[in-house]
Protein backbone atom coordinates (compact mmCIF):
# COMPACT_ATOMS: atom_id res chain seq x y z
CA UNK A 1 0.00 0.00 0.00
CA UNK A 2 1.20 3.47 -0.77
CA UNK A 3 1.88 5.61 1.94
CA UNK A 4 -0.63 8.84 2.42
CA UNK A 5 1.97 11.26 0.55
CA UNK A 6 2.07 8.94 -2.49
CA UNK A 7 -1.29 8.10 -2.61
CA UNK A 8 -2.23 12.48 -2.67
CA UNK A 9 0.68 13.05 -5.33
CA UNK A 10 -1.20 9.75 -7.76
CA UNK A 11 -4.64 11.25 -7.23
CA UNK A 12 -3.28 15.18 -8.27
CA UNK A 13 -1.00 13.73 -10.53
CA UNK A 14 -4.02 11.57 -12.15
CA UNK A 15 -7.20 14.02 -11.89
CA UNK A 16 -10.00 11.77 -13.81
CA UNK A 17 -11.70 10.24 -11.02
CA UNK A 18 -14.30 7.20 -11.94
CA UNK A 19 -17.57 7.56 -9.59
CA UNK A 20 -18.81 4.09 -9.65
CA UNK A 21 -22.27 3.18 -8.32
CA UNK A 22 -22.91 -0.52 -9.71
CA UNK A 23 -26.49 -2.24 -8.75
CA UNK A 24 -23.94 -5.35 -8.17
CA UNK A 25 -20.86 -6.67 -7.14
CA UNK A 26 -20.25 -7.67 -10.52
CA UNK A 27 -21.25 -4.34 -12.25
CA UNK A 28 -19.03 -2.57 -10.17
CA UNK A 29 -16.19 -4.72 -10.70
CA UNK A 30 -16.55 -4.71 -14.67
CA UNK A 31 -17.50 -1.21 -14.57
CA UNK A 32 -13.59 -0.22 -12.91
CA UNK A 33 -12.11 -2.70 -14.90
CA UNK A 34 -13.14 -0.70 -18.38
CA UNK A 35 -12.58 2.74 -16.88
CA UNK A 36 -8.85 0.99 -16.07
CA UNK A 37 -8.89 -0.44 -19.42
CA UNK A 38 -9.12 3.11 -20.86
CA UNK A 39 -6.98 4.83 -18.99
CA UNK A 40 -8.34 5.92 -15.62
CA UNK A 41 -6.08 5.62 -12.59
CA UNK A 42 -7.97 6.15 -9.62
CA UNK A 43 -11.91 4.66 -8.92
CA UNK A 44 -14.36 5.77 -6.21
CA UNK A 45 -16.21 2.81 -5.89
CA UNK A 46 -19.79 3.90 -3.64
CA UNK A 47 -20.52 2.38 -0.55
CA UNK A 48 -24.15 2.68 -2.21
CA UNK A 49 -23.41 -0.30 -4.33
CA UNK A 50 -24.02 -4.19 -3.23
CA UNK A 51 -21.09 -5.41 -1.16
CA UNK A 52 -19.18 -2.39 -1.98
CA UNK A 53 -16.03 -3.95 0.84
CA UNK A 54 -15.61 -7.26 -1.61
CA UNK A 55 -15.45 -5.54 -4.72
CA UNK A 56 -12.43 -2.95 -3.03
CA UNK A 57 -10.96 -5.73 -1.48
CA UNK A 58 -10.39 -7.67 -5.02
CA UNK A 59 -9.28 -4.68 -6.71
CA UNK A 60 -7.39 -3.67 -4.25
CA UNK A 61 -5.97 -7.08 -4.84
CA UNK A 62 -5.30 -7.54 -8.22
CA UNK A 63 -3.83 -4.03 -8.28
CA UNK A 64 -1.34 -4.08 -5.36
CA UNK A 65 2.46 -2.69 -6.14
CA UNK A 66 0.44 -0.51 -9.18
CA UNK A 67 -0.38 3.03 -9.66
CA UNK A 68 -3.88 2.34 -9.73
CA UNK A 69 -5.87 3.66 -6.50
CA UNK A 70 -8.68 1.92 -5.52
CA UNK A 71 -11.32 4.13 -3.40
CA UNK A 72 -14.12 4.29 -1.58
CA UNK A 73 -16.83 6.90 -1.76
CA UNK A 74 -20.32 7.24 -0.19
CA UNK A 75 -18.53 6.88 3.22
CA UNK A 76 -21.07 8.46 6.06
CA UNK A 77 -19.66 6.97 9.42
CA UNK A 78 -16.22 5.90 10.46
CA UNK A 79 -17.86 2.19 10.70
CA UNK A 80 -18.26 2.41 6.70
CA UNK A 81 -14.79 3.73 6.44
CA UNK A 82 -12.54 1.16 8.69
CA UNK A 83 -14.27 -1.53 6.77
CA UNK A 84 -12.95 0.41 3.42
CA UNK A 85 -9.89 0.71 4.83
CA UNK A 86 -9.84 -2.71 5.75
CA UNK A 87 -10.46 -3.74 2.89
CA UNK A 88 -7.96 -2.26 0.57
CA UNK A 89 -9.46 1.58 -0.13
CA UNK A 90 -6.33 3.90 -0.38
CA UNK A 91 -8.65 7.03 0.03
CA UNK A 92 -12.28 7.84 1.38
CA UNK A 93 -14.43 9.81 -0.34
CA UNK A 94 -17.91 11.18 1.59
CA UNK A 95 -20.77 13.28 0.08
CA UNK A 96 -20.51 15.68 3.66
CA UNK A 97 -18.00 16.35 5.94
CA UNK A 98 -17.68 14.24 9.48
CA UNK A 99 -15.49 14.46 11.70
CA UNK A 100 -15.61 11.09 13.13
CA UNK A 101 -14.55 9.43 9.24
CA UNK A 102 -11.97 11.99 9.04
CA UNK A 103 -10.32 10.93 12.60
CA UNK A 104 -10.56 7.30 11.63
CA UNK A 105 -8.97 8.58 8.23
CA UNK A 106 -6.17 10.01 10.38
CA UNK A 107 -5.80 7.04 13.25
CA UNK A 108 -5.08 4.78 9.67
CA UNK A 109 -3.22 7.65 7.65
CA UNK A 110 -5.75 7.44 5.01
CA UNK A 111 -6.52 10.18 2.75
CA UNK A 112 -9.92 12.03 3.62
CA UNK A 113 -11.60 13.81 0.64
CA UNK A 114 -15.11 15.11 2.27
CA UNK A 115 -17.73 17.04 0.30
CA UNK A 116 -18.12 20.44 0.99
CA UNK A 117 -20.62 23.18 -0.18
CA UNK A 118 -19.41 26.46 2.22
CA UNK A 119 -16.78 28.38 3.51
CA UNK A 120 -17.50 26.31 6.92
CA UNK A 121 -17.30 22.97 5.08
CA UNK A 122 -13.95 23.91 3.83
CA UNK A 123 -12.68 25.19 7.04
CA UNK A 124 -13.54 22.23 9.23
CA UNK A 125 -12.47 19.61 6.44
CA UNK A 126 -9.07 21.67 6.52
CA UNK A 127 -8.93 21.42 10.53
CA UNK A 128 -9.64 18.04 10.90
CA UNK A 129 -6.41 17.22 8.46
CA UNK A 130 -8.14 16.86 4.68
CA UNK A 131 -5.61 18.23 1.76
CA UNK A 132 -8.28 17.50 -1.02
CA UNK A 133 -12.06 18.48 -0.46
CA UNK A 134 -14.91 17.65 -2.68
CA UNK A 135 -16.93 20.82 -3.90
CA UNK A 136 -20.04 18.93 -4.51
CA UNK A 137 -22.68 18.92 -5.97
CA UNK A 138 -20.66 20.81 -8.31
CA UNK A 139 -24.00 21.15 -10.56
CA UNK A 140 -25.40 23.24 -8.51
CA UNK A 141 -22.52 26.17 -7.60
CA UNK A 142 -20.94 26.16 -11.02
CA UNK A 143 -16.96 26.31 -11.83
CA UNK A 144 -17.11 30.22 -10.40
CA UNK A 145 -17.40 28.58 -7.00
CA UNK A 146 -13.60 27.35 -6.67
CA UNK A 147 -12.21 30.74 -7.29
CA UNK A 148 -14.41 32.36 -4.57
CA UNK A 149 -13.20 29.62 -2.20
CA UNK A 150 -9.62 29.80 -3.18
CA UNK A 151 -10.02 33.00 -1.63
CA UNK A 152 -10.25 32.65 1.92
CA UNK A 153 -8.55 29.35 1.33
CA UNK A 154 -5.63 29.52 -1.20
CA UNK A 155 -4.19 26.28 -0.11
CA UNK A 156 -7.01 23.50 -0.72
CA UNK A 157 -7.41 21.48 -3.18
CA UNK A 158 -10.25 20.62 -5.12
CA UNK A 159 -11.90 17.88 -6.26
CA UNK A 160 -15.80 18.45 -8.22
CA UNK A 161 -17.96 15.48 -8.37
CA UNK A 162 -21.13 16.15 -10.01
CA UNK A 163 -22.14 18.17 -13.22
CA UNK A 164 -18.56 17.38 -14.89
CA UNK A 165 -18.57 16.32 -18.53
CA UNK A 166 -16.45 16.51 -21.62
CA UNK A 167 -17.86 19.76 -22.94
CA UNK A 168 -17.67 21.62 -19.17
CA UNK A 169 -14.08 19.46 -18.68
CA UNK A 170 -12.00 23.07 -18.96
CA UNK A 171 -14.03 25.28 -17.17
CA UNK A 172 -14.00 23.40 -14.13
CA UNK A 173 -9.93 22.80 -14.39
CA UNK A 174 -9.61 26.81 -15.76
CA UNK A 175 -11.70 27.78 -12.67
CA UNK A 176 -9.13 26.18 -10.64
CA UNK A 177 -10.06 22.41 -10.14
CA UNK A 178 -7.01 19.71 -9.23
CA UNK A 179 -9.15 16.93 -9.88
CA UNK A 180 -12.67 15.71 -11.19
CA UNK A 181 -14.89 13.02 -10.41
CA UNK A 182 -16.83 12.05 -13.44
CA UNK A 183 -20.12 8.88 -12.74
CA UNK A 184 -22.28 8.73 -15.31
CA UNK A 185 -21.09 10.70 -17.70
CA UNK A 186 -18.51 8.19 -17.74
CA UNK A 187 -20.10 4.48 -16.53
CA UNK A 188 -23.62 5.15 -17.70
CA UNK A 189 -23.41 2.64 -20.27
CA UNK A 190 -22.57 -0.42 -17.70
CA UNK A 191 -26.21 -0.24 -16.83
CA UNK A 192 -27.15 -1.84 -19.99
CA UNK A 193 -23.57 -4.16 -19.65
CA UNK A 194 -21.91 -2.17 -22.06
CA UNK A 195 -18.19 -2.16 -20.66
CA UNK A 196 -16.71 -1.12 -23.97
CA UNK A 197 -18.83 1.72 -23.82
CA UNK A 198 -17.83 3.06 -20.26
CA UNK A 199 -14.20 2.37 -21.63
CA UNK A 200 -14.61 4.52 -24.68
CA UNK A 201 -16.06 6.85 -22.69
CA UNK A 202 -13.11 7.00 -20.19
CA UNK A 203 -10.88 7.35 -22.95
CA UNK A 204 -12.10 10.56 -24.07
CA UNK A 205 -12.25 11.65 -20.73
CA UNK A 206 -8.22 10.72 -20.12
CA UNK A 207 -7.77 12.42 -23.89
CA UNK A 208 -9.55 15.33 -22.53
CA UNK A 209 -7.15 15.86 -19.82
CA UNK A 210 -4.38 15.06 -21.81
CA UNK A 211 -5.25 17.89 -23.87
CA UNK A 212 -5.50 20.43 -21.42
CA UNK A 213 -1.60 19.10 -20.64
CA UNK A 214 -2.67 18.07 -17.29
CA UNK A 215 -1.39 14.29 -17.65
CA UNK A 216 1.65 13.17 -19.83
Amino acid sequence: MHSKSEILTNIQNNPVVSVIRGESAQESYNTAEACINGGVKVIELAFTAPHADETIASLSEKYTDTDIEIGAGTVLEAETARIAIISGATFIVSPSFSEEVAKICNLYTVPYIPGCLTPSDVQSALTYGSEIIKLFPGSVVGPQMISELHGPFPQVKVMVTGGVSLDSLQSWFDAGANIVGVGGQMVGPAKNGDYKGVTKNAEKFIKGTKALHLIA
